[in-house]
């Protein structure tokens, strides 16, 4: 494991960064602290600031040398409405927020790369630094992208990077092509004809036919679509009556999709859709149906992630990359910007939980937990690798060549 002899005496630093952001956390498009911090520091190394792209969002651009070609690299930077149960001395100081998906820690890695290029120099390019809001259900970075992110910073191609918990720590996850799933929500609304419960005859019980939506909805995953895409349908709701004895008129069935393939979503909602209308209409009722798609599948384009996984061994070794890392059914709005531009996103270990400060909580350390920490042993490392990818990167003769190598 190699990290950057500058940025690793940085580390004191870095962390302290990380921790300030931790124990202040702000929710989707409330970051204005957050960015206020960050565009102060970026414009303390003499990086260019661009601010309130995507509302709170925060670009730095930094330039060197005459080579036309550009990278970016983002790093999402609001927390969750969750009530952090650590108590450690960089806990959250805002009741019911919390950084607990760690984007605290990839705000302070891509500083750190900030910092170790704008102080030496060694690249030939620009490399457009993205602290994105609202990743946590806010689709900040389609929102960046509608306010002309690319248009104004017309980078070549974009990466991103997430802490992995469960990953050892300080080892890369990526692979080409799918690497999260979308995000889709769905809502059922079913009219039915309220009764006595001891009467059912006299009316259309909603929630008899809702139970038999939810069972003939996963006959969509099982018998619709091909065994080899993957899709995952999840009822997560269903609100019903007020007393014991009466069937109530109304119900309200509500839940998730996660599929890889926007193809395969399309079939999923159209099946979901007639076997809703079909099965209301057996039991007498009606039903109105709502899909919302939120997020797209994140898919790594082949070229890029292939070029990440070298720079990742070129740091750590062949061992500790996992090329083929196995996707996952959590989705990500890092995706809509692999959706206009070629590049990669990947996973940096976060370890087993057992960095964590005394006084953490007793629950698991996993992403969007209470007990959640990120591990400060990563910064050094997630800094380097945004520095010798965005180096490599700028290095390289051509945008998307699998043979591209870095140095």
């Amino acid at each position: 494991m190699t990290v950057i002899v500058e940025i690793d005496a940085a580390q004191r630093q870095i962390q302290a960064l990380r921790r300030h952001i931790h124990a202040h956390p702000e929710l989707r498009y409330e970051e204005t602290q957050t960015a206020e911090l960050i565009a102060q520091t970026l414009a303390s190394w003499g990086i260019e600031v661009h601010r309130g792209l995507g509302k709170t969002g925060v670009v730095g651009v930094l330039r060197n040398g005459s080579n036309p070609r550009s990278i970016g690299l983002r790093a999402d930077m609001d927390a969750l409405p969750i009530q952090e149960l650590n108590t450690f001395g960089h806990r959250s100081q805002h009741p019911g927020k919390m950084h607990a998906c760690g984007h605290d820690g990839h705000v302070a890695m891509l500083l750190g790369a900030a910092q170790y290029l704008a102080t030496h120099r060694d690249f030939d390019g620009t490399v457009v630094f993205i602290f994105q809001p609202a990743e946590e259900g806010g689709a900040g970075a389609r929102a960046m992208i509608e306010e002309g992110l690319f248009e104004q910073f017309p980078v070549q191609a974009v990466f991103g990077l997430h802490n992995w918990p469960g990953m050892r720590a300080c080892t890369f996850g990526v692979r080409p092509g799918p690497i999260m799933a979308s995000s889709n929500e769905f809502r059922i609304h079913i009219k039915g004809i309220g009764a006595h419960a001891a009467m059912p005859h006299n009316g259309a019980d909603p929630i008899f036919a809702g139970v038999q939506m939810i069972n003939a909805l996963q006959g969509v995953i099982t018998r619709n679509k091909r065994p080899l895409d993957a899709a995952v349908l999840s009822v997560t709701q269903f609100h019903a009556g007020d007393a014991m004895n009466v069937i109530p008129a109304d119900a309200e069935i509500a839940g998730t999709v996660r599929t890889f393939r926007t193809e395969v979503t399309d079939l999923v909602e159209d099946r979901m859709r007639d076997v809703i209308q079909a099965t209301a209409s057996a039991h007498r009722c009606e039903a109105r149906f709502e899909f919302a798609r939120n997020y797209p599948p994140t898919v790594n384009s082949t070229d890029e992630a292939r070029f990440a996984a070298d720079v990742m061994r070129s740091i750590v070794g062949n061992d500790d990359v996992d090329d083929d890392v196995e996707p996952t059914m959590g989705s990500e709005d890092f995706s809509f910007m692999l959706q206009a531009k070629p590049g990669c996103y990947a996973f940096l270990g976060n370890g087993s939980g057992a960095h964590r400060a005394a006084g953490h909580g007793l629950g698991p350390c996993e992403l969007h937990n209470a007990s959640y920490d990120f591990n400060d042993a990563l910064l050094g490392m997630g800094a380097t690798y945004w520095v010798k990818l965005a180096q490599a990167w700028l290095r390289s003769s051509a945008c998307r060549s699998s043979s591209l190598m870095p140095g």
